[in-house]
């Protein structure tokens, strides 16, 4: 699973702010599309989630998986938030990072996603998914945080 598909907005708000949006899993279904549940199974002794269990519905894909998270953050939010599977019914693999940057406007959110699926499918449709996948992800967060 080499092939990633990565996208970057500026999100015009402290990188804080921006990873603040990020950890409320809780708050997940409010302001993402297909994201119906988010639970924090396990926390880290510092509070952050080390593993949370999703529920998605994005129409034809429909799973509930669990993603390890890993926060290599600084104190004012800057850093990468990556995350791997754990467990799930349909994805056989899920890799990803938000990677937040101070910009000048705001915060560079820098979004990666490698997506395998234990159904096969053709490599070129996968990455098109994931891309689709990322732009909305950066563009609900950024209506989420501006919002």
């Amino acid at each position: 699973m080499a092939d990633r598909t990565e996208s970057s907005i500026v999100v015009v708000a402290a990188p804080g702010d921006v990873l603040d949006v990020i950890a409320d899993f809780d708050a997940y279904p409010e302001w993402t599309g297909a994201v119906q549940a988010a639970d924090v199974v396990e926390e880290y002794e510092d509070g952050w989630a080390s593993q949370v269990r999703f529920t998605l519905d994005a129409g034809v894909l429909k799973d509930t998986y669990t993603l390890a998270y890993e926060w290599d953050v600084d104190e004012n939010g800057t850093g990468t938030v990556s995350w791997n599977l754990v467990e799930a019914t349909v994805l056989k693999a899920m890799d990803g990072s938000y990677r937040l940057r101070e910009n000048g406007s705001g915060t560079e959110v820098t979004y990666t996603l490698a997506v395998d699926l234990r159904v096969p499918m053709l490599g070129m449709l996968r990455r098109k998914a994931e891309k689709v996948i990322i732009d909305t992800a950066l563009n609900e967060l950024k209506k989420r945080v501006e919002g």
